[in-house]
């Protein structure tokens, strides 16, 4: 035999054989099941019977009762249109006959703005433009007995400033608590100028709050 100069390994040599191993083991495995179902007899269940077992009733004691069944659900009756009901659970049916058109209250009046304080929505508040002016009108009008007396305070005042700047309306906002100091800061309002409130780049009435504070300097 001419010598290639290969060597099988043990492994090749274990693959070239394994063809035939397998066919063996696949021979000796039939002929062991042969064997089995021929030789051994197959295994047969035992037959139990039948067992019958008695069951015993409890009874309820006649102190405990079982509700009966619900009933079924009735069907829903239709709708009605109108209910006769008893008088004193209805209310009358009130008819122009009871209150005609023309007895009828006249619907509120809105106002003017300029009647009582209000929010205004503004961009721009108003700016007083005659402070000194002003503070001599505050001078003027302090009541003699109360500067004499060196007696002060201060009013809050709600001030109504129009579109020219004016003051047209004013209310006492906080008391100073002596109706001589609100009655002359009353007095003091219509002598302001400021410049008109802006919203949105358009001039504006609005209402603002000042402070007048009567003092002895």
């Amino acid at each position: 035999m001419e010598d290639t100069g290969i060597r099988l390994t043990a492994n090749d040599r274990f693959k070239l054989a394994s063809t035939n191993w397998t066919r063996i083991g696949l021979l000796v495995a039939v002929c062991l099941h042969l064997g089995l179902v021929v030789l051994v007899q197959p295994f047969e269940a035992a037959d139990m019977g039948s067992v019958a077992n008695e069951i015993d009733v409890v009874a309820f004691p006649p102190e405990v009762r079982i509700p009966p069944p619900p009933e079924a659900i009735a069907r829903p009756a239709a709708p009605r249109i109108a209910v006769d009901a008893p008088d004193d659970i209805t209310i009358e049916r009130t008819t122009f006959d009871q209150a005609p058109p023309g007895q009828l209250p006249p619907p509120p009046q809105s106002g003017s703005p300029a009647d009582r304080p209000s929010f205004i929505p503004y961009d721009t508040e108003p700016v007083m433009l005659n402070p000194a002016e002003v503070q001599q009108v505050l001078e003027r009008e302090y009541p003699r007995a109360l500067k004499d007396a060196e007696i002060g305070g201060s009013v809050e005042l709600w001030l109504y400033v129009s579109e020219q700047g004016i003051v047209e309306n004013f209310e006492v906002r906080t008391s100073s608590d002596n109706a001589l100091l609100d009655e002359a800061a009353g007095r003091v309002a219509p002598a302001m100028r400021f410049t008109p409130a802006m919203s949105r780049d358009k001039v504006t009435a609005v209402w603002v709050r000042l402070w007048v504070t009567f003092q002895v300097t």
